[in-house]
């Protein structure tokens, strides 16, 4: 079934448009990473966070005042989805439990009448940290050095490249969308974390997935309609796989938005990253991947040599 009729809409005749919209997003987001930066989690930083629950609500400067008061300096506190769940964060490094000790004594000592409930105690060594955040970088680029070799192998080189951009595109989108949303309000904390690393590969494969069935179309219809231009041909191939495309996305986005409103706090950046990856995937499968083809093959005139 097809969700809809026969389009015939030229989606390469706006290319450039989209060129621009794209950009301006990308730098959008650039300059907030450069001036907001981007939240590491206790995974990629080292220290000591705790996650607590307060029977009723507590002010975040009440919650300073009492770190300060029992010696933890500069720790990172903010609220995690309501006013009774705080996040305590510590950079300081000390023997294992000695922190998270200290946190927790100065909370009793400062609410007496207001008990809470320890959610979640992670500990982590700054050397590892600085191993995960490496071996997280690592991950990425060696998934998009992979991609690129399986689609130049299936297709054309060009037709890797295109892949390989689009999927650049979506994480510098998906990573300055994180960096501007992050704390914009108490239920949104975006932080860079091994789930959110997650989320980025799983945005990496699932993105490559609709580019190549819209790149496996080219190839057929090239073979049915020879006499076909290229941007006639891509434009065909992309019209046809729209309603697959639609479906297909449409029902994983779906399930993700539930996550990201249902799922708790645990859940939401994991979410966050894929909605916002797999809306800007399907956008660029189109106008990037497939415009990249179109370029390249106006520039170099070897539209007929693209696809064997």
């Amino acid at each position: 079934m097809r969700f809809f009729g026969k389009t015939n809409i030229d989606f390469m005749g706006r290319r450039k448009l989209w060129y621009s919209v794209s950009a301006a997003v990308i730098l959008l987001g650039i300059v907030s990473l450069f001036v907001k930066g981007v939240d590491f989690g206790i995974d990629f930083k080292g220290g000591t966070e705790l996650v607590v629950q307060f029977q009723s609500d507590v002010d975040i400067a009440d919650i300073r005042a009492a770190m300060e008061r029992v010696g933890i300096k500069n720790a990172e506190i903010k609220t995690f989805g309501s006013q009774r769940d705080i996040l305590v964060r510590s950079p300081e490094q000390e023997q294992e439990g000695v922190i998270g000790d200290l946190i927790q004594a100065g909370l009793k000592q400062s609410f007496p009448k207001n008990p809470f409930v320890l959610l979640k105690e992670d500990k982590i060594g700054p050397k590892i940290g600085a191993e995960l955040r490496r071996d997280a970088i690592y991950a990425v680029v060696a998934s998009l050095i992979a991609i690129l070799l399986y689609v130049a192998f299936r297709f054309k080189f060009i037709y890797g490249v295109g892949a390989v951009v689009a999927l650049f595109h979506d994480v510098l989108v998906t990573l300055g969308l994180i960096s501007i949303c992050d704390g914009i309000m108490p239920q949104l904390t975006l932080e860079i974390n091994q789930n959110m690393v997650a989320a980025f590969l799983t945005l990496v494969g699932l993105s490559v997935n609709d580019t190549v069935v819209i790149f496996d179309r080219i190839r057929e219809n090239q073979k049915i309609f020879r006499g076909m231009g290229l941007v006639e041909l891509i434009n065909k191939s992309i019209n046809e796989t729209l309603s697959r495309t639609i479906i297909t996305m449409g029902t994983i986005i779906a399930v993700l938005v539930v996550l990201l409103l249902f799922g708790g706090d645990v859940n939401r950046g994991f979410a966050f990253a894929l909605v916002v990856g797999m809306t800007t995937g399907t956008y660029s499968s189109i106008y990037i991947a497939s415009a990249i083809v179109v370029e390249w093959a106006t520039r170099t005139r070897k539209q007929a040599k693209l696809i064997d």
